[in-house]
């Protein structure tokens, strides 16, 4: 499977083919339109179907080829910004409906892998929260209380995590969490989509969203689809400007996948306590036939960092092996690296439902936390109920609209951090000479609001774009491990050759007005 949000293969990419989809090749009028066939775009538009309404679905890239199938696919209602921060600014009601949805999105991940036959390597599993930092168990003992009074209250403080190789201290018990493989559900998902008469069409690009009955997306190829609603799932909403993204940061996050024998880790869901924190899960291995092979990969996660905002993104590879192999001595070949986007709000909560401003036929889903199997899974259970008129008892929580006073704090934080990146436009770029860039690499070369992100791609050839994100106009900033440029303002993301991978951004960088800049080779001529 082909990835169009980075150059790194997944373990999941590895092992599923998804069907391909024709592009789109007429005007069409619809009563829904999803953009985005990641697992929020997917549920909802299998949940509409199911219901009765007409669907059409559209993708720039394959079914999953965004962050859908660069997550680890932890399913669970432990959440990595701790119940007691998240009583603390929603309250004891906005806690419990945190804990209720995210359990009835696993619930309804099984029982859609039950019902319409998705072999999606489905498992329950424990979940344990353990110590890894400054931590206590007094804070452990904190989460346990505020997880009871969530309503998870089967949660249990224990010795330690179940392994005999590694005493991991004190941990956290959470029952009845699970796992399974994303982009095999989203392939039984597309299956149930086409049978309840929607549409999926992928290598289609929304250029232009447009609120109205009905409301209006122009592709890129010049089709329009007509539509009485449309639904915006592509991570961070490309249809609006700066609400919702004020409201957001974007993180990369890595993961390694590598070889252990079956059976010498206990199958289950780990984290750790600090920040940034590690993740990790087991999968069985198994080749694309789907013949099982005879061990299992180790799956481990880490090392986050503001999108755009790190150099060192290989070595973020080489710590997390490093970190993994002092705790899992029968760790062999690892097989796998790749790194992910995890949209953080504010307040630690999803923003799904009406697009905020005066849009009426709008609706977006996007802030997964980390959390985006779960949330995008509760994005479609709200989703299906709203876009038919009707209510939802989580609708408010999650409305996109909302302003947390007590989230005032990290706001300001974040959009102070956004500010402080357009000093790039004051300083010099990363290379002074085209020359030096290597082959499959690129760099941003010159000064100021004349910056140019410059290519050169494998046969040598050299391609310049403007270095000007097209969303706020930041300053881009080359990504060597995922060969992809990224903004370091709001986490849009553009492939080597300027269009776009992820928004917020919608149009593709600029291609350059005036003469491009010169090797120096070519300068003396």
């Amino acid at each position: 499977m082909h990835s169009d949000s980075g150059h790194t293969t997944s373990v999941w990419m590895a092992t599923t083919e998804v069907p391909q989809f024709q592009p789109l090749t007429q005007d069409l009028r619809t009563n829904v339109c999803v953009i985005g066939a990641g697992i929020a775009g997917m549920t909802t538009a299998y949940l509409l179907a199911r219901a009765g309404r007409a669907v059409v679905v559209i993708d720039d890239g394959p079914i999953g080829g965004g962050e859908t199938s660069r997550t680890t696919a932890h399913l669970t209602a432990a959440l990595d910004d701790r119940y007691y921060n998240i009583e603390s600014l929603h309250g004891l009601e906005g806690s419990r409906i945190a804990a209720e949805s995210h359990m009835s999105a696993i619930h309804r991940i099984e029982s859609i892998a039950s019902m319409e036959d998705i072999d999606c390597d489905f498992e329950r599993v424990e979940g344990y929260l353990f110590l890894g930092g400054k931590e206590t168990r007094g804070d452990l003992e904190r989460e346990l209380e505020a997880t009871h009074r969530a309503g998870l209250t089967d949660t249990q403080l224990v010795d330690r995590i179940p392994f005999s190789f590694w005493d991991s201290g004190p941990a956290l018990r959470f029952p009845r969490q699970a796992t399974f493989h994303p982009v095999k559900y989203l392939k039984g998902l597309a299956r149930a989509i086409l049978r309840d008469g929607g549409r999926i069409y992928t290598g289609v690009h929304a250029e232009k969203i447009e609120d109205g009955e009905p409301g209006k997306i122009t592709t890129k190829g010049g089709h329009v689809i007509s539509a009485d609603n449309i639904v915006v799932c592509t991570n961070t909403p490309v249809n609006d400007w700066l609400i919702i993204h004020s409201k957001q940061a974007a993180y990369r996050t890595y993961v390694i996948a590598g070889r252990v024998p079956k059976a010498s880790v206990p199958h289950g869901i780990y984290w750790d306590t600090p920040d940034p924190y590690h993740y990790i899960r087991l999968q069985a291995a198994e080749e694309k036939s789907g013949s099982e092979l005879d061990y299992e990969m180790l799956i481990v996660g880490g090392e986050d960092h503001r999108t755009g905002q790190a150099e060192d993104t290989d070595e973020r590879f080489v710590h997390l092996e490093q970190w993994t192999r002092e705790r899992f001595p029968m760790l062999e070949r690892v097989e796998y690296r790749w790194s992910g986007q995890i949209i953080e709000p504010v307040d630690y909560m999803a923003y799904i439902g009406k697009n905020p401003g005066t849009d009426q036929h709008i609706w977006i889903a996007t802030g997964d936390s980390g959390n985006g199997m779960t949330h995008g899974t509760v994005a479609g259970i709200i989703l299906n109920e709203l876009v038919q008129g009707r209510k939802h008892q989580w609708a408010r929580f999650y409305d996109p609209s909302r302003v947390k006073l007590k989230a005032t704090s990290e706001y300001v934080r974040q959009n102070t951090n956004v500010v402080e990146q357009y000093k790039d436009y004051f300083t010099k770029g990363e290379l002074d000479d085209i020359a030096s860039i290597k082959p499959g690499e690129g760099a941003v070369v010159g000064r100021g609001r004349g910056k140019v992100a410059v290519y050169r791609d494998e046969r040598g050839n050299i391609h310049h774009r403007s270095a000007v994100c097209t969303h706020l106009y930041c300053i881009v900033h080359w990504n060597h491990t995922e060969k992809t440029w990224d903004c370091p303002c709001h986490g849009s993301r553009f492939d080597p050759y300027g269009s776009v991978v992820n928004g917020p951004a919608i149009t593709e960088l600029s291609p350059l007005s005036r003469g491009r800049p010169k090797e120096k080779s070519e300068a003396k001529r």
